[in-house]
């Protein structure tokens, strides 16, 4: 892996500036951080992806997500998007969320963001609007799906499969038969590299692929036939046994339950 740099921030007046990154689908901001400013990333149009690590965010317009100071993260986009971050100097700003965080966009929080965009806005003006925007920063009551990237080769090989096609039929032994080992082995493999079971990173990674399609308007069943779920209610029940909620209310932001995750480890 490349070592991250330090992501240039525009200068502005202030204690926020905002900066605008048109994304194409597909399309990823190589790993960066931002030493001395927080970022909230968001997008008015289009889905956003953020990864921290092996953690990651999908980010509708209904959702930004603070990153702190110093947070190695890489930004994309699902579907063709302008990612419009502010930037907070963390010396001058009152908040200090130590951990990634979303949160939720409201009309208003939207329109403010848009008109510190501004290029025309006076300084005194500019001033009074950020005074504003840390009062409407509420943190959404959810989680991310966590979908642990392996580093054995032969364990990369089948996660590598699986993400090209999500909706790959193949179990755990044919899987193995794949690259060569026993079932026993890559059972072993999976738990070892990973920290979960064959069943348990595949069902993670198939809801999180699953997310981009859900946010971008696709109905629950055209989503879970994409992704390897024979119905709407099977993907519907394995969503809701590892987040706790409906994607609907996950992407929204607008409810959450705790989740239990009873897949095999």
């Amino acid at each position: 892996m490349s070592e991250a740099v330090s992501g240039a921030v525009p200068s502005g007046v202030g204690t926020i500036v905002v900066g605008n990154f048109p994304l194409s689908s597909g399309q990823w901001i190589p790993e960066h951080s931002h030493p001395q400013h927080h970022q909230l990333a968001w997008t008015r149009r289009g889905v956003l992806g953020v990864a921290v690590d092996d953690t990651y965010w999908v980010l509708p317009p209904t959702r930004a997500l603070w990153l702190p100071a110093g947070i190695v993260h890489r930004t994309g986009a699902t579907r063709d998007a302008v990612l419009r971050s502010l930037y907070l100097e963390q010396d001058r700003c009152d908040l200090n969320w130590r951990e990634p965080t979303a949160v939720g966009v409201d009309g208003l929080l939207a329109q403010l963001i848009d008109h510190l965009n501004r290029e025309d806005l006076a300084d005194d003006a500019r001033l009074r609007a950020e005074a504003v925007v840390l009062d409407l920063l509420h943190p959404l009551p959810i989680m991310p799906i966590d979908v642990p990237q392996p580093v054995d080769e032969r364990v990369c090989a089948v996660a590598d499969a699986l993400l090209a096609d999500p909706a790959d039929p193949r179990n755990l032994e044919a899987h193995a038969r794949a690259i060569g080992v026993s079932r026993r082995t890559l059972t072993r493999l999976f738990v070892h590299d990973t920290g979960m079971s064959f069943d348990r990173w595949r069902t993670h990674m198939r809801l999180r692929a699953a997310l981009p399609l859900l946010a971008e308007g696709q109905s629950v069943s055209r989503a879970a036939r994409t992704v390897g779920y024979a119905t709407p209610s099977a993907f519907l029940a394995a969503f809701r046994r590892v987040v706790g909620t409906s994607p609907k209310h996950y992407l929204n932001g607008n409810v959450f339950f705790e989740a239990h995750d009873t897949t095999s480890r």
